[in-house]
């Protein structure tokens, strides 16, 4: 597993994103399943630096674990920030039109639709929410 720690800021998804891609180009995905992930991971971690730290300083943690032999990709984003599950609240409901919708819980729709799995906990003060992306 390998893992990038670093100090949450919007600036930085760049850094975000490249260590992902580089994770999942070495493990030979496709371009397709690259810009679905690219999409979560541009998601999750705008949502980590704009919410988790009210004081607007903190640490994230960004884990990626390959498994071959399963052709899959788990990327984990850690923070210590606000306990917030983003899979506790009720998916959006695209039926109804921008007007009527209640703001908010689009992204987490598309990275429900995008990823194969998503799952988050809440363990020792830190959010941990993980997607996986078979291959």
């Amino acid at each position: 597993m390998k893992e990038l720690v670093l100090q949450v800021s919007a600036d930085r998804l760049e850094e975000v994103q490249e260590f992902v891609r580089g994770e999942m180009e070495a493990a030979g995905s496709s371009l397709k399943a690259i810009s679905q992930v690219e999409i979560a991971v541009e998601e999750i971690y705008i949502n980590i630096a704009h919410y988790a730290y009210p004081s607007g300083e903190g640490e994230a943690v960004i884990r990626c674990e390959t498994d071959t032999e399963r052709s899959k990709i788990s990327i984990q984003f850690v923070d210590a920030g606000t306990p917030f599950d983003p899979l506790a609240k009720e998916d959006a409901d695209i039926s109804l039109s921008a007007e009527e919708r209640s703001i908010g819980g689009l992204g987490i729709l598309m990275i429900k639709k995008l990823m194969d799995e998503v799952t988050y906990c809440y363990e020792e003060g830190k959010n941990i929410l993980t997607i996986v992306k078979y291959l």
